[in-house]
């Protein structure tokens, strides 16, 4: 995606099923659960670079024993920072006991982490700052174990305000500014409700069934008790997406299926996927069921999570990328008018480079169609040269753009800024004939628009081709989104401006403001739930037209080469990823009804001037 957006959490559990010294005696370490930990989170690190934090629980601990650690970090590669950290604890034992890793019991006793139970997070910070008290896990302490509450989450919640008024309490500056502060609450109110009736002993099900139901947001959770329970839950839609694993020796939960694979090395079908509205309950035991707390809703599992945000080396993701760059070709052949002598394809930035796969196929599959056509035409008409040359012809590809991932700029004007974000990207000289080459390139998504006009349409054009194609494998942007990426306000996205534009070049503005006092009046009522007025601001345009007003939006005023924009559909996007249908970010068809409250209230601040998110 070369605009940058800040997105999904990731969220990584292990509960060990043996002891520290099987461990040590079959993996040759004691740490083994703490190694898949670090793993697990690298395998997932595209989830999050604002933060990270893990937490562990020890069992069977003597009273008055501390069991319940947490080391949290926002350094720069907070991963690294909170397991290097780890590494000098166990390298300080060593000078006192150089053979300490070779006794488990010490090393429990003495390494804080070393624990059973294991919760791992990557933090992008989408609510509240990017202070290190923002990372997750967070916890409640008591002197009750059954009581303590570790948890962590990939989510966003829209409805904080009215969690902590149903739990009558009063947030202070910090829970305000955190949707896990108002979710952790709510659950540790139910939980020391159950505690209270049955002491230690508390039913997480139960706790779960109470507080989840007022959670308006798409949500995978985490938690670890005191007392060595813990869970993993999904919200009733299947929003944030959830994957576990269980052997005799381990039971492992992830916010990606890859991950969980590579770290412990187990086939496709090993790695189960928890449906919407279950949650992965582990009693102190270690035994595990799945069950099901929110009646299952209608699937509508994140369509960005296949688009960009989760890793390509999941088999289906492959799969799912290389179809929306394929069903792509069909409309790209249309605009090139089927010239592919005098046509380059690129893609920027590289996480498109699956999908550029699909669209090179396409383009290979028409050539090769056309190849057969040519020679069944010549009959007995032909020479070697003449044979070879045709079964010759190929897709012209190239690497036109280079990210430069060691620049920063240190300039704040906006001014010099932009001039500085030109250079973000190297261009590849010697690729392109002047005007003669028409230069397609793919990206993920377009969200803002700002990287294509600063840098990425500016620098192609430097290479002199006679048109620009930017093709994107995702549809129009148009929406926010409330339930874990970071795109709230409506006047950042290219797709509104471009419509804006079109209403004040059509003279249809009175539609700006027959919008804004519905909202108000929505508003007055307390029903900004109910409906998505923000889609009428669309809706006298075609996709067409808006695709082609973003163009002009992104071309520089200097830049004189035609620049054009194709759009995937959202039929065609449904198709490629059949089983990730959540798309209200293209379409306004919110799953639950804060997220209709969260676009029309981003059209207040939009029309009143207000650059603060909707939620």
């Amino acid at each position: 995606m070369s605009d940058e957006i800040k997105h999904e959490c990731g969220l990584a559990y292990i509960r060990l099923r043996k002891p520290f010294s099987y461990y040590q005696q079959k993996h040759g370490t004691v740490t083994y659960g703490l190694n898949k930990l670090y793993l697990l989170m690298e395998k997932q690190h595209n989830r999050g670079q604002d933060g990270a934090g893990i937490a562990s629980v020890k069992l069977n601990c003597e009273p008055g024993y501390p069991y319940l650690h947490r080391i949290r970090s926002n350094a720069p590669q907070p991963i690294a920072d909170i397991f290097f950290k780890i590494g000098q604890e166990i390298r300080e034992l060593e000078k006192y006991q150089p053979d300490i890793k070779q006794h488990p019991g010490l090393m429990k006793g003495h390494l804080p982490v070393l624990g059973e139970l294991l919760l791992g997070h990557l933090r992008y910070g989408t609510q509240g700052k990017n202070n290190v008290e923002f990372c997750h896990p967070f916890i409640k302490r008591d002197l009750l174990p059954g009581k303590n509450l570790a948890l962590a989450g990939n989510f966003n919640l829209v409805n904080t305000d009215e969690l902590f008024d149903l739990i009558n309490m009063s947030p202070g500056e910090f829970q305000k500014q955190s949707d896990l502060a108002a979710m952790m609450e709510v659950l540790h109110h139910f939980l020391v409700r159950e505690d209270e009736q049955n002491p230690n002993t508390a039913d997480i099900s139960k706790v779960l069934k109470k507080a989840t139901p007022l959670f308006d947001g798409g949500y995978t959770i985490g938690g670890l008790l005191g007392n060595g329970c813990s869970f993993v839950m999904r919200d009733a839609h299947g929003i944030r997406p959830a994957y576990y694993y269980a052997n005799d020796e381990v039971i492992v939960a992830a916010s990606e299926r890859a991950a969980i694979r590579t770290t412990f090395n187990v086939g496709e079908n090993e790695v189960l996927e928890l449906m919407p509205g279950n949650a992965l309950i582990v009693d102190d035991k270690g035994n595990y069921s799945i069950q099901q707390i929110l009646e299952p809703k209608e699937r509508r599992a994140c369509s960005f999570e296949r688009i960009y945000f989760s890793r390509g080396s999941d088999e289906k993701i492959y799969r799912e990328r290389i179809a929306l760059g394929h069903h792509l070709s069909k409309t790209v052949l249309e605009r090139i008018n089927y010239d592919l002598r005098n046509t380059i394809f690129s893609y920027i930035p590289n996480t498109a480079e699956v999908a550029f796969f699909g669209l090179v196929k396409g383009m290979e599959e028409y050539l090769n169609k056309i190849k057969v056509e040519r020679i069944l035409s010549w009959g007995n008409d032909f020479t070697p040269e003449k044979l070879e040359e045709m079964v010759n012809r190929k897709i012209r590809q190239e690497k036109i753009a280079i990210k430069d991932v060691k620049l920063r700029t240190f300039i704040t004007e906006d001014s010099n800024r932009n001039e500085m974000v030109q250079h973000v990207y190297d261009i590849t000289y010697g690729t392109v004939r002047k005007d003669e080459d028409t230069l397609v390139v793919i990206d993920d998504s377009i969200v803002r628009g700002t990287t294509l006009k600063e840098s990425i349409v500016r620098m192609l054009s430097r290479l002199g081709p006679k048109k620009i194609i930017v093709v994107s494998s995702a549809p129009q942007i148009r929406y926010p989104d409330c339930y874990g990426i970071d795109m709230s306000k409506l006047g950042d996205f290219i797709a509104f401006r471009a419509a804006i534009a079109l209403l004040k070049e059509r003279g249809q503005e009175h539609l700006l403001t027959e919008v804004h006092e519905k909202i108000k009046e929505l508003q007055r009522t307390g029903q900004l739930h109910s409906e998505n007025l923000v889609k009428k601001i669309y809706d006298p345009f075609t996709p067409e037209e808006i695709s082609r007003k973003i163009a002009e939006l992104i071309t520089p005023p200097e830049v004189s080469t035609q620049v054009e924009v194709i759009y995937q559909t959202v039929a065609d996007l449904h198709e490629s990823c059949p089983t990730n249908t959540g798309d209200w970010y293209f379409t306004g068809n919110y799953p639950t009804a804060g997220g209709n409250k969260v676009v029309n209230k981003a059209f207040l601040n939009y029309i009143e001037g207000k650059n603060v998110r909707g939620y």
